[in-house]
């Protein structure tokens, strides 16, 4: 660990540890305090010290506190009803009160006055001289204090104009880039002093849109470009997951960046003492806030940490290195870790050559860099992707380029500051103007490197494979050899973990459960225990010793799939961690037997509660949910996770549900893992289950993310009608379910579409927004069918207005007769394709 890193973890184990005090004091000094039953001040209403009120759901709390024991001072102040630490708002942040005989009035005037004991003013909201008004105080469940004209309703003045340290809902931080005007967050000056602090964090709308954070009024850190969902900086910040960050502009020009929170959720964000952006949420069963995210958290994350034209990225040693063509501009002090002089050009570009050179009309290439936090100081032009690399080569002054679906062509005509490099967990493509003489060099190391890669990599594959079968038979032998000499009873057996290395992909080093424990905690397999059949084989329930329930995925000896199949799926999804996928405990390769091992889901499959007419109804909000958290699973696998999956497979009996009918996406034997510029595949076998397939990938073997579009659309759609896609069939009309769904949306007669269990007047426009969903993502192309991060954003309404879809693929329901026969829903067929 260098300095600085030993530093910032320094500094923030001792800020945790002065919260904790903080935490302690305050909630000490507010035990005795008395709560009004109100959440409004009037003028028949004088807030004492000892005085607090809350909010009307219990959200925020308003009173005076100390935040530390060993000092006098008293603020008034906004605080979360559950942690009276977590202080949003001061109104006295540096003028506090040496006594405990403060007190909140309305004046005559209708400000909000707070005085001391002797009667002197402290604080004012110092609204706009005007006549005497009859105004109110209301504390709002947002963390808003707003004074109003009881008369007229009009707001006077409110807390959430005038904000300290945190980014609370509803509130605005602006930038007015004509008139320079601003509303930024402040920090604490210390973790136990509310008085103006040295960092500042808010908007900067020069250009397009970012968030910065400043120290003295110079940047520490950046969030990189707004593309109107998203920070595309910022790792870990998804539109669907964040509940509604959003940027909007003013009728006088003035940028506005907020945020809406869903009430149900707590959640935090604010400015720290040490200059650190925190976001965090809630824990009702800790008692105590959950650290989501912090920035800037790692050495990288500071504000042009290496220089121009060079890169940071936190898992290299060292973390800078210059851009491909550029070399360092002092290379002493470069190679002491002194990295502010940045890098310079080695070879000079096509512009900047002699008219007379021979190599004039030799063309500049762009060398890639994927996962990045662009650089500062963009310019952009709407347009197509594939026009940004000739207007670039067309400008002499162009050294880069990016491209953005929400934002257009960016481009880069000045020193390259703060780049960074994310994990494969955020960023853009960026494009890097090079001599030719570089990118020749670049496209000849490639293919050398491809080469090698090639060979090892099979070389490596079968060695690993033999390797792991003979270690996983040689322990099974050894491990059942033990079993018999020492006369140990099945009950007597405790899981046996060699090694929970998910980093690898060998077998060996997945968590192995021996065979006799799998028997005992499945009593032999007993049918009884059987929890369904799938293309893989029958999955069982299984009592462990210590109380826990497994499931137990058991290959079929009849089985279409096989080792191939059971390998995948150890190879996907022990790279995945999600709370909307199902999670894989271990596995089993011994006697013969292959077995996966998960966790067991105590309300079994999402087909069960939709088309099992003995089963409880789901209501419309479980439905609701069950869809967001099945496509927060897809975004996962698609865009979020260190490999990017396309399922292929996607069918209610694949999504399980937990104690609280939670979404889960299971059996991963036919997934995919695509590379990282790969959009679409071809295949020879298509795999899946008829009613889920895309039409392109059912007739012509072309698989994507759209083709689990598809199947998500189709899963949407079986959600709201309750009905079963292959099986349903309307007789009158020769529809398939998507075909009938298609027909009533035309008609504008969606209600007949719905399953009648669950429809009410008052829900049927989200109803029909969600059928419009569905439809949206099974529409015939690909091309024309939304990514799912877009189908997230439209379910929680973020992107208000859909385009009308086209006609789905399949409308008609396939003959009874054909060749093919349509599967059962919780079978996964093979289909040979000769393609």
């Amino acid at each position: 660990m260098n300095s600085n890193s030993f530093v910032h973890t320094m500094m923030f184990q001792t800020t945790k540890f002065l919260q904790l005090v903080v935490q302690f004091s305050i909630i000490t000094l507010l035990r005795d305090a008395s709560c009004l039953e109100t959440d409004t001040v009037d003028a028949s209403l004088i807030l004492k010290d000892s005085d607090t009120i809350h909010s009307a759901g219990r959200q925020f709390t308003l009173g005076f506190f100390t935040p530390n024991a060993t000092t006098r001072r008293r603020y008034l102040g906004i605080w979360y009803y559950v942690s009276p630490a977590s202080i949003t708002w001061v109104a006295n942040r540096d003028t506090p009160l040496t006594d405990s005989r403060g007190s909140l009035s309305i004046s005559p005037a209708g400000d909000l006055h707070l005085t001391s004991g002797d009667g002197s003013l402290v604080w004012s909201s110092s609204s706009p001289p005007s006549p005497p008004r009859n105004a109110t105080a209301q504390l709002l469940d947002s963390g808003n204090l707003v004074l109003r004209d009881a008369g007229s309703g009009i707001t006077l003045w409110e807390s959430h104009q005038t904000p300290m340290d945190s980014f609370l809902p509803t509130m605005r931080v602006t930038h007015n880039p004509r008139t320079g005007k601003r509303v930024d967050l402040n920090s604490w000056r210390a973790p136990h002093d509310p008085g103006r602090g040295n960092f500042t964090a808010g908007l900067y709308a020069v250009g397009i849109p970012q968030v910065y954070i400043w120290k003295d009024g110079v940047r520490v850190w950046r969030s990189g470009p707004w593309n109107g969902r998203i920070l595309t900086g910022v790792t870990g910040m998804y539109s669907v997951y964040v509940d509604g960050f959003s940027l909007g502009m003013e009728e006088d020009g003035t940028y506005y960046f907020t945020r809406n929170f869903r009430q149900s959720f707590i959640s935090r964000n604010f400015l720290n003492a040490d200059g650190v952006l925190v976001e965090a949420g809630w824990d009702d069963q800790k008692r105590d806030w959950d650290v989501r995210w912090m920035g800037p958290a790692r050495d990288c994350d500071f504000y042009n940490k290496c220089g121009p034209f060079a890169l940071c990225y936190d898992q290299t040693t060292p973390i800078c290195s210059c851009l491909r063509g550029y070399e360092p501009r002092n290379r002493v002090e470069w190679d002491k870790g002194i990295w502010n002089g940045g890098c310079v050009r080695k070879s000079v570009l096509q512009c900047e050559r002699e008219s007379n050179a021979t190599d004039k009309k030799r063309e500049d290439g762009f060398t890639k860099l994927s996962f990045i936090k662009v650089p500062d100081f963009m310019q952009w032009m709407s347009g197509l992707e594939t026009e940004c690399e000739s207007l670039c080569l067309r400008n002499c002054s162009c050294f880069a380029y990016a491209y953005d679906p929400g934002i257009g062509c960016m481009f880069w005509g000045g020193d390259l500051i703060d780049l960074q490099k994310f994990p494969g967990t955020a960023g853009s493509d960026f494009y890097i103007r090079v001599a030719y003489t570089d990118a020749d060099k670049e496209k000849s190391n490639k293919g050398v490197a491809i080469i090698v890669s090639v060979v090892a990599s099979f070389v490596a594959a079968s060695i690993c494979l033999a390797f792991a079968w003979w270690t996983c038979k040689t322990r099974g032998e050894n491990r059942t050899s033990a079993y018999e000499k020492e006369g140990n009873s099945p009950s007597d057996l405790s899981e046996i973990v060699l090694r929970s290395d998910m980093d690898k992909v060998r077998i060996e080093e997945l968590p192995l459960y021996s065979f006799e424990m799998l028997v005992t905690a499945t009593s032999n397999f007993d049918t009884r225990n059987m929890l369904g059949m799938g293309g893989f084989g029958p999955v069982y329930e299984g009592n462990m010793a210590n109380g826990d329930k497994i499931a137990v995925k058991r290959l079929s000896s009849g089985s279409g799939q096989g080792s191939k199949e059971f390998m995948n799926e150890v190879l996907v999804i022990s790279k995945l961690q999600h709370r909307n996928l199902v999670r894989l405990l271990g596995c089993c390769v011994e006697r013969g037997e292959k077995m996966l091992i998960y966790e067991y889901m105590h309300n079994r499959s999402l087909d069960l509660y939709l088309f099992d007419k003995t089963r409880d109804v789901l209501d419309w909000r479980k439905r609701f949910n069950i869809m967001e958290g099945i496509g927060r699973g897809l975004l996962y696998l698609h865009r979020d996770s260190r490999l990017r999956i396309i399922h292929r497979d996607l069918k209610p009996s694949n999504v399980l549900l937990d104690e609280d009918l939670n979404p889960k996406i299971s059996d991963f034997g036919m997934a995919r893992i695509f590379g990282g510029n790969q959009d679409q595949a071809n295949t020879g076998k298509v795999v899946g289950t008829y009613g889920y397939m895309a039409p392109e990938y059912a007739m012509g073997g072309r698989f994507s993310e759209k083709s689990d579009v598809f199947s998500f659309g189709v899963l949407v759609l079986e959600i709201i009608s309750g009905r079963r896609n292959t099986s349903f069939y309307n007789e009158e009309l020769s529809l398939g379910l998507l075909g009938y769904a298609w027909k009533l949306w035309n008609e504008k007669n969606v209600e007949d579409f719905i399953d009648m269990k669950i429809f009410s007047p008052s829900l049927k426009g989200e109803m029909m927004r969600c059928l419009h969903i569905g439809l949206l993502c099974v529409q015939e192309s690909p091309r024309n069918r939304p990514i799912i991060s877009i189908v997230l954003s439209m379910l929680s309404s973020e992107i208000a207005h859909l385009p009308a879809p086209e006609q789905p693929g399949f409308t008609d329901r396939w003959s009874r007769s054909s060749t093919q026969t349509p599967s059962a829903n919780h079978v996964t067929h093979t289909v040979m394709e000769g393609r």
